[in-house]
């Protein structure tokens, strides 16, 4: 937590440098700040002097390789939400989940903004500061407060705006936040109902996903998958399964 704590405060104290350098990524809106690659150096030379056998899977740099029998591998995403960073919108965190033998057994999301922490060890419950969290209890799918969140290109946008205007109206509404970590803690807390994403990296819900499922949340994939790339569905039971089938019904894993 420590770790994650101080490259939080890394990336609020060098935001105001940092948005003077970003470059893109995937495509014109995908960026990335001077930031994001400063606090993921951090992060790594931190892990590394603490536990020098371990392997750390980052946004920016990729993966550091394990070098130790059982050793662990960080995933990371030093600032989830980079437009909201470089918008000044308070709703970008860090994000970092252990994982052992492919399991994520731990999860800290840090809001850099604000300081808030969530937080989740595998059979040990989840955690905003000492209030344990277990999620809504909305009476189903047409009472829930749905988040959500979009691609960088155009063809997945246009897409998922398909998928979103056939939704819209099973819901209460929609909220749309930029941070995918933080719409999984949004879930574990109750200030959302459900979320769903289709490519979704394993750094953007490594962490959160254990802390929404810690919370009692069901996070899983589309037709029996594992949640990933393809699609990312969190909610409480009650919603969970009126969601995915709805969004299986509007082929929301498909598209480009």
């Amino acid at each position: 937590m420590k770790v994650a704590r101080e490259a939080a405060a890394t990336a609020r104290r060098m935001r105001a440098e940092a948005i003077g350098d970003v470059q893109t990524k995937s495509t014109a809106t995908d960026v990335v700040t001077a930031a994001d690659k400063a606090v993921e150096r951090q992060v790594i030379e931190a892990l590394q002097a603490a536990r020098p056998g371990d392997g750390v899977l980052g946004e920016e740099y990729g993966t550091t390789a394990t070098s130790a029998e059982g050793a662990v591998r960080w995933i990371l995403d030093p600032i989830d939400g980079t437009v909201n960073y470089l918008y000044g919108l308070p709703q970008y965190a860090v994000s970092l989940a252990a994982e052992l033998d492919g399991v994520v057994v731990a999860g800290v999301v840090v809001n850099a903004a604000t300081g808030d922490e969530w937080t989740a060890t595998r059979g040990g419950g989840a955690w905003r500061g000492d209030k344990q969290l277990r999620g809504s209890a909305p009476s189903g799918l047409g009472q829930a407060l749905v988040g959500t969140g979009f691609g960088y290109d155009a063809r997945r946008r246009e897409h998922q705006g398909r998928v979103l205007a056939g939704l819209i109206t099973q819901v209460r509404d929609i909220r749309r936040f930029g941070a995918a970590a933080l719409d999984l803690c949004a879930v574990a807390e109750g200030t959302l109902d459900g979320y769903y994403e289709k490519g979704l990296n394993p750094w953007d819900w490594a962490a959160g996903g254990l802390i929404a499922t810690e919370a009692g949340v069901v996070v899983s994939g589309l037709g029996g998958a594992a949640p990933g790339i393809e699609m990312l569905v969190a909610a409480p039971p009650v919603v969970h399964a009126p969601l995915h089938d709805a969004l299986v019904a509007l082929d929301a894993a498909g598209g480009a």
